[in-house]
């Protein structure tokens, strides 16, 4: 288990103090995974290839870290139903991780992992 710097400026953006500090928690140990060149690079095409809207690069940004930064990554959880636990987004992830000879990366909801 990791998160992201981008997953940590999310959690310090939430607005609820309550749910902030239980997040804060639940991640406090996880070590955290900086965004780098090739992380950029990768979330773009992701965007460009259209798995992610241009105007949500973020998200693409989460999945590049999983496979850029991490590699060998079985699976990134997500409950983000719109823009990345979806087919069309799990398709041409995969199809440009195969183009760039990366790792595939199953996509999935928490619930999915139990």
């Amino acid at each position: 288990m990791c998160v992201s710097e981008l997953t940590i400026a999310e959690i310090t953006r939430t607005p609820d103090e309550e749910l902030r500090q239980g997040m804060r928690d639940a991640v406090s140990t996880f070590p955290v995974i900086p965004l780098d060149d090739a992380v950029q690079a990768l979330a773009s095409e992701y965007v460009a290839r259209g798995a992610i809207p241009a105007n949500r690069e973020e998200d693409a940004y989460h999945v590049a870290v999983a496979v850029a930064v991490l590699g060998n990554v079985a699976c990134l959880a997500s409950w983000n139903f719109k823009h990345l636990v979806r087919e069309k987004t799990r398709g041409i992830v995969n199809t440009v991780n195969a183009l760039r000879d990366l790792p595939q990366v199953r996509i999935l909801t928490p619930a999915e992992l139990l």
